[in-house]
């Protein structure tokens, strides 16, 4: 199957190509709190440089002190991830994936810094960029179909290796194909990734089917606080750190709560927050309509998509409540986003 793309992307990841051929050394990352989509597109992207450069030296690096969330473990490769801290190179090269923002690498950016040259391959709406070259389409369903795409542009055959990791980006960030940016693309370029060896199954067990005890409790306790406001059609929920130590849970397992929120009926926007070390709250917004929730995350200092954002907020639960809950109200107002009250966590 042979997948079409567009004469400027086709001109972009020639750049690409080229630009990848010429460096010896070679670092790729995504953005801190790496969700499926980020460690599934860097892992393959990996993976199909060095077999279009066997001599390429290429290395996958985590952010930060974030691990590899446990149920992207089983992905081929997701045990050698190296620590932006612990990346002593000065590559020739850094591939930013899934991310445009440089901030969003955290402690990575100190290694992009040391790097000759950037490329960025994302699907995230971005205004400016510092890629020397980048392939920016936000409207790919996900990073791991423009990987898949560019795999097919250097002549690469997908291995069952790479067509896993590009499988599970696709399937998570599409929300197993629920969300709206489930589009012909995503679908084709799945179906290629299942005839190159992708296990659809094996994905949905380590990612959906495959919850600690310990989590499940934490989702009790999060689904026990939903609430609803604006006529039922905003919901949200919350963990504390108190929840984490309680149950046990980790952070890097709660990808999915957003979608237990999400799943309210009548909802048409969610919100998920969960408190962090260092004094900061993380939250994931949903919708499922055309409201826009980026722009709430934009003005919190996140990003994302219309129908999936996030953003981190420095203060204590009940603040970052206060200031997103109204932002979010006013997605119903003409005039969009805006600050308003306090409200009790």
């Amino acid at each position: 199957m042979t997948l079409r793309v567009t004469p400027r992307q086709t001109k972009v990841l020639g750049r690409m190509a080229a630009l990848i051929e010429d460096s010896p050394t070679i670092a790729i990352c995504a953005h801190t709190s790496p969700d499926g989509d980020a460690i599934g597109s860097g892992l393959a992207l990996a993976m199909i440089i060095r077999a279009h450069c066997p001599h390429s030296q290429v290395t996958n690096l985590l952010a930060d002190d974030a691990p590899v969330p446990r149920i992207y473990r089983f992905l081929p490769g997701a045990d050698g991830f190296v620590r932006a801290r612990d990346y002593h190179e000065d590559p020739d090269l850094f591939i930013s994936v899934d991310l445009s923002r440089d901030s969003r690498l955290n402690e990575a950016e100190v290694v992009l810094g040391r790097s000759a040259h950037h490329a960025i391959i994302d699907h995230h709406p971005c205004t400016s960029h510092t890629g020397d070259v980048a392939l920016i389409r936000p409207d790919a369903a996900a990073a791991g179909v423009l990987v898949t795409e560019f795999a097919q542009q250097l002549g690469v055959t997908l291995t069952p290796a790479m067509a896993q990791c590009l499988f599970c980006a696709i399937t998570t960030d599409t929300g197993r194909f629920q969300y709206q940016n489930a589009d012909p693309e995503a679908f084709q370029v799945a179906s290629l990734l299942v005839d190159a060896g992708a296990r659809p199954s094996e994905v949905s067990l380590n990612v959906y089917q495959s919850f600690s005890l310990s989590y499940l409790h934490l989702e009790a306790a999060v689904m026990a606080r939903i609430t609803t406001f604006a006529q039922g059609r905003i919901a949200y929920s919350y963990a504390t750190e108190e929840d984490f130590e309680r149950t046990n849970a980790q952070l890097d397992e709660c990808d999915g709560l957003i979608d237990v929120v999400r799943s309210v009926a009548g909802g048409e926007v969610a919100l998920f927050l969960k408190e962090v070390p260092g004094g900061h709250v993380r939250g994931n917004l949903r919708s499922k309509n055309d409201l826009d929730v980026s722009l709430v995350a934009a003005e919190l200092g996140g990003g994302g998509h219309k129908a999936a954002a996030g953003f981190t907020f420095d203060g204590e639960l009940g603040e970052a409540l206060s200031a997103v809950l109204p932002l979010l109200r006013s997605l119903f107002d003409d005039e969009g986003p805006s600050r308003a009250t306090k409200v009790e966590a």
